[in-house]
């Protein structure tokens, strides 16, 4: 342990800051498709029971009409935030009728690419300009792959830790930078390390046949409408997503925030000629919001993204140049599809363990080849990761995964042991030794658990996924919310609808005008 780490544990150790480690603040996001009763795409639209997508905050759209986003409050106790998620999920229900919540990652059986719906918000600008980026999606990168659904887990340490930190490091920035930097620093070793989730949670080693649309592949067969590799635990991670030869240049530095700001801020307002060809509109119809290498700051994919809340109509960049980072969002954790909520309490403890060691580890800047090593690790493991004997790279030299795991389970230890001390029990240690499992029998980990369901019962992956999709309808329609519950849910959805329509009827000028000054936004940040 370094001089640094265990200043930094001991600090938080100490009976006045212990407790600072309750005030760390947690929210969830899930993705999920909705499937008809055969398991098939729903293409009915999103229901207005549900609310607005434009403008509720916690039920909303991503890709398509027909990928459901549940998003929960922040909360500093992740129990509370599962609860959360868990009650939208059943107010989610209560409005379905005979249509089910996909159980898994990778998408159902998929129609012909011009019949998934890309997702619609309404006729005010801000819901049309989401509508045209969505169409520039599809002509990027195709429908397909984006109704591929994960779960994003947003994570930040409380704001009065960052100044403590500082004080003792004699650190002599402002506690904006400070704070910034603390955060890039969690995200550099977060690079170096998160295979290890990939390895853990990864759940995704399968998928339907018709997913690939054709398209050349190293798959293999398991069944006649399953295709699969034996030892991968996250295809949903692997290279079958974004294929973008536009974004494959773009790889932001996370060695400060400056450099990634700039380097988003570049692809954003930096034609891509193939883009440009197509161009903007086609016969006065918006085609994309511009022909730049991304249009918006989140068509940039990644595991993980620092980030800060925006003003209203502020852009994420802007947010962050202003006034820093405030959070981060993890991206690349798999739907498990034996979970009704597709993530349980156990894996929230323990990637808040795993969160506060990149957090306080020493991370130096990466050089040397070690971000296209972190990179080639992380994809490594997506696609083999349970192949017995694998090995990986640290530092230029070959280690094998379960042993460089078992190091890193070790090293998380006193952070897992800090949290259980400021929260007092047993469960970060608890969820430490589960993962521990799991690397000394890669058979408890959920890809593999897929796989041995489907050999066991001879299922398709589809088949799979419809019957836990049932299963757990049943178990959140058999516990409906209290009536109070439900009548603030229904409250929620009325009201979304009525700020939807108040947007509507407000605004002013014309749309072109609208995308031109939002592109402006980004062209006039200072370099």
């Amino acid at each position: 342990m370094s001089e640094l780490l265990n200043r930094r544990l001991t600090l938080l150790g100490e009976r006045p800051n212990l407790d600072l480690l309750n005030q760390c603040l947690h929210g969830i996001e899930r993705e999920c498709l909705r499937v008809d009763a055969n398991g098939q795409l729903a293409l009915t639209p999103h229901s207005p029971a549900l609310g607005s997508a434009l403008t509720h905050a916690q039920i909303t759209t991503d890709y398509s009409e027909s990928l459901l986003e549940f998003i929960t409050p922040t909360e500093t106790d992740p129990a509370d935030t599962l609860a959360d998620l868990e009650r939208v999920h059943r107010f989610a229900y209560s409005k379905l009728g005979d249509e089910y919540v996909w159980s898994a990652s990778m998408p159902c059986p998929l129609p012909s690419e011009e019949d998934i719906p890309i997702a619609r918000y309404g006729s005010s600008h801000i819901g049309r300009l989401k509508y045209v980026y969505r169409k520039g999606l599809a002509l990027r990168y195709g429908k397909t792959m984006q109704c591929i659904a994960g779960i994003h887990y947003n994570f930040s340490l409380p704001e009065t830790l960052w100044p403590l930190l500082q004080a003792s490091e004699g650190n002599r920035d402002s506690v904006r930078d400070y704070q910034s930097e603390s955060y890039i620093a969690l995200i550099r070793n977060f690079r170096r390390y998160s295979w290890l989730l990939m390895y853990l949670f990864g759940a995704s080693p399968a998928l339907d046949a018709g997913f690939m649309r054709g398209r050349p592949h190293q798959l293999k067969q398991l069944d006649a409408d399953t295709l699969y590799l034996p030892y991968a635990t996250s295809l949903r991670m692997s290279d079958l997503g974004y294929q973008s030869s536009a974004q494959s240049g773009l790889t932001p530095c996370y060695n400060d925030l400056a450099s990634y700001t700039d380097s988003l801020r570049k692809a954003v307002s930096t034609p891509y000629p193939e883009y440009a060809r197509i161009g903007t509109k086609r016969d006065g119809e918006w085609l994309q919001l511009n022909t730049n290498v991304i249009q918006i700051e989140n068509e940039y994919y990644s595991s993980i993204r620092p980030k800060r809340v925006t003003y209203t109509g502020e852009r994420p960049i802007e947010a962050l140049m202003a006034r820093g980072v405030q959070y981060i969002e993890v991206r690349c954790l798999d739907i498990n599809p034996f979970l009704p909520l597709g993530i349980d309490l156990e894996e929230a403890r323990f990637l808040d363990a795993f969160l506060l060691f990149c957090a306080l580890q020493d991370s130096p800047l990466l050089a040397n080849g070690e971000c296209h090593a972190s990179t080639d690790n992380f994809l490594k493991v997506v696609k083999e990761g349970r192949r017995p004997g694998l090995h990986l790279q640290r530092r230029g030299a070959p280690v094998s995964l379960q042993d460089w795991g078992m190091e890193l389970l070790e090293q998380i230890r006193p952070f897992a042991e800090l949290l259980d001390r400021s929260h007092g029990g047993s469960a970060h240690v608890e969820s430490l030794a589960a993962q521990h499992a799991k690397l000394a029998d890669p058979d408890l980990t959920p890809s593999a658990q897929v796989l041995a369901n489907l050999q066991r019962n001879g299922e398709s992956f589809s088949a799979f996924a419809l019957r836990q999709s049932r299963a757990h309808a049943e178990y959140f329609r058999g516990t409906p919310l209290d009536a109070a519950q439900q009548a603030e849910f229904e409250a929620l959805a009325r009201q979304s609808l009525a700020e939807q329509a108040a947007l509507e009827v407000e605004q002013v000028g014309d749309f072109d005008a609208f995308v031109a000054s939002y592109q402006a936004s980004i062209l006039g940040l200072a370099v």
